[in-house]
């Protein structure tokens, strides 16, 4: 998969956009002629809206490049959940490297005047009513919505911090949440699934104002608390036995005759010593967790106004639904958005958040997930099904559970758009001069999709979103990367009355003076300033992190990680792979380690039957399968330890070779054990 990061556009397709045919005039426009005639502007305001239009043009285009470059970040962490300690094979690593390419604005074909007026009508009339988008987003699949996601949270609706665009993008929220609480079957279902709605809330969190919040509320926590990398505060009797009597081994050389390895986990639980491990553990834990509780809920004011409001949906659309439901299952809800969606995901691997500046050690690692399944259990419906362990921190919910229901609730206690988000009159004027930067691809694939589902959508030939995608015709195939282009596509709607008397328009029905503009014009730049400031560092972070990793991925030793890589920085080459192996393993071999559960081959050619596996890239292997005294395997497979990693995360066994079923646990500890000592 490759993610497309926006770039700036060229000049000739800036040119081509703007000289388009229109009796309409912009806001800048008439800013600039109502300017000519005050002859009291101060020159420091006028360069102050001058920049302001520089930072607007260009803060849509940062800001989803940031979102691209999390989705890198989020790539890169869950193949390195899955891989462990195991290297990136190379080829992933030349795939990871061709996704931050940079587009060649020399490249690839270009549309004609004509469609982007009609791109431009096209887009306009999705932002400007966000039902037909929020249609859209309930009936692709999940491997489309990523892509949709991209492009209405930060390309559509980019502009992060100007209300218009909030207003029209809580909107449609809204439509998507009603429509999914309407077909809901079970209450104990709402929400919880991974579906196209709850990823949708999850890449809302992304956005600008919840990655700040996160940073100002957990930051400092979470760093006080990994400082500490040797404090271990395992509570999983299981665990701890194990890790008891490694200790015990380790210090005296053998074990004594009443502790045994290969325990079930309720006698792990019942021994003494175990428990005494345990008990100041668990008071610990306690107090850690709650002083993150504290810290969220003191911090109730800054949560971003539209996640806050997201919660008062939820609630109220549960009341509707549901109007039997108790306040407690209502704020289990709540809390499976707040928590489950936002809060915990931080908390969980803050490297992705750009929280702390390195993945954090293992024990503190395993203390965050603690935290924040004990966050989770107090804010939903606790489960202790699987982990019947963490019924022992219980006391944490049950003493907390009236001071969370309270803060869910306060939570929702916000006032809708019209009296809480800033609708000023400059906004109003505003949407009057819309732009958007958007890729090729962007533009094509959400022509694409809207084809696809244009019956469901616009099902009558004279509405408007019917008339625009029969003109526009089919949609053009994605383009090259290379090709894949950023451009500045002006909206405008060609059902909208053109404005005649400038004055008129300007002065009178908007009852503004020119002073009025320009002082709001020159309050809006501190906020895009500071964002765009923002915007940058993580920028700079994330290329930083995703540097890191392909250095530390390789097998070059001598790579040194770095901080921050600057935008026009080099990046190391991979190195070239060595190929590793043939190692051969006999029939027998492979059947005493129990790595083979099961065979088809016929008793008395086992004898004659061996394995080899070779490595040709690190993480990629080849198994093959011989008989003695010929040249030729019987049977080849070629495998990633990425595969096998994933089948013992989905906790499936074994690996079928036709003739042999392997045990898939033992396959990678040989892997391992062969592959990293050579």
């Amino acid at each position: 998969m490759s993610y497309t990061p926006s770039e700036p556009s060229s000049p000739g397709s800036l040119r081509r956009l703007t000289n388009r045919n229109t009796n309409r005039y912009s806001v800048t426009a008439l800013f600039s002629m109502a300017a000519e005639q005050d002859v009291e502007v101060e020159d420091d305001l006028a360069r102050a809206q001058k920049r302001l239009r520089e930072l607007k043009s260009r803060i849509s285009a940062q800001s989803k490049k940031n979102f691209v470059l999390e989705r890198d970040v989020r790539y890169l962490d869950s193949r390195i959940a899955l891989l462990i300690q195991n290297r990136m094979a190379l080829d992933e690593q030349n795939e990871m490297q061709a996704t931050l390419e940079d587009v060649d604005p020399s490249e690839g074909h270009f549309p004609d005047d004509r469609k982007m007026q009609q791109y431009a009508n096209l887009f306009f009339l999705l932002q400007s009513e966000p039902r037909h988008i929020a249609s859209l987003c309930r009936l692709v699949s999940l491997s489309e919505i990523d892509t949709l996601l991209q492009t209405v949270m930060f390309t559509l609706y980019g502009n992060q911090y100007e209300s218009r665009e909030e207003h029209l993008l809580l909107t449609m929220f809204q439509s998507v949440l009603s429509a999914q609480f309407e077909t809901a079957t079970e209450f104990g279902s709402l929400l919880r699934a991974n579906t196209p709605v709850s990823r949708m809330m999850t890449t809302y969190t992304r956005r600008g104002p919840g990655q700040s919040y996160l940073k100002s509320v957990l930051a400092e926590r979470i760093n006080s608390l990994i400082e500490h990398k040797d404090l271990n505060l395992e509570i999983n009797p299981l665990k701890v036995y194990e890790q008891m009597i490694d200790q015990i081994e380790e210090e005296t050389g053998t074990l004594p005759e009443n502790l045994v390895r290969g325990v079930p986990p309720e006698v792990a639980a019942a021994n003494a010593d175990v428990q005494a491990i345990i008990a100041p553990r668990l008071t610990m834990l306690m107090e850690i967790a709650n002083s993150f509780l504290v810290t969220i809920i003191e911090s109730k004011d800054t949560v971003p106004y539209g996640i806050r409001w997201i919660c008062k949906q939820i609630r109220s659309l549960t009341r509707r639904k549901y109007p039997e439901a108790t306040d407690y299952a209502i704020c289990s809800l709540i809390g499976g958005f707040f928590f489950l969606r936002f809060i915990n995901p931080a908390i969980v691997t803050p490297q992705a958040y750009m929280l702390v500046d390195a993945v954090p050690a293992k024990h503190p690692r395993r203390t965050l997930t603690l935290i924040a399944k004990m966050l989770q259990n107090l804010a939903n419906k606790p489960s202790y099904a699987k982990e019947a362990y963490m019924m022992t921190l219980n006391p944490f919910v049950e003493n907390n559970k009236a001071r969370i229901n309270q803060f869910l609730n306060s939570l929702c206690d916000v006032g809708d758009f019209y009296d809480t988000l800033e609708m000023d009159q400059y906004m109003a004027l505003s949407k009057k001069d819309l732009q958007i930067n958007i890729t090729l691809n962007e533009l094509y694939n959400t022509h694409s999709l809207l084809l696809q589902h244009i019956d469901v959508l616009s099902p009558h030939e004279k509405q408007h979103l019917r008339i625009l995608t029969d003109e526009l015709g089919p949609a053009p195939p994605q383009v090259p990367r290379k090709e894949n282009r950023t451009i500045e596509l002006p909206l405008y709607s060609r059902w909208e009355t053109p404005i005649q008397d400038i004055h008129m328009a300007l002065m009178s029905e908007n009852n503004l003076t020119q002073n009025d503009i320009l002082y709001m014009e020159t309050k809006s730049i501190f906020t895009i300033c500071d964002h765009n400031s923002y915007l940058r560092s993580q920028l700079e972070q994330y290329k930083a992190y995703l540097q890191n990793v392909r250095l530390t991925t390789s097998k070059d030793k001598s790579a040194q990680p770095i901080s921050v890589v600057s935008v026009g920085g080099k990046e190391k080459k991979a190195p070239k792979s060595t190929v590793m192996g043939p190692y051969r393993f006999t029939h027998a071999q492979l059947e005493k380690e129990g790595i083979i559960v099961e065979s088809n081959v016929p008793e008395n050619r086992r004898p004659h039957i061996y394995f080899n596996i070779t490595s040709p890239t690190p993480g990629t292997y080849i198994i093959a399968l011989h008989y003695k005294g010929r040249d030729k395997a019987i049977l080849e497979m070629d495998l990633k330890i990425d595969d096998l990693l994933e089948k013992q995360k989905d906790n499936k066994h074994l690996l079928d070779l036709e003739y042999v079923q392997l045990n898939v646990v033992k396959v990678l500890a040989l892997l391992n054990k062969v592959f990293r000592t050579k």
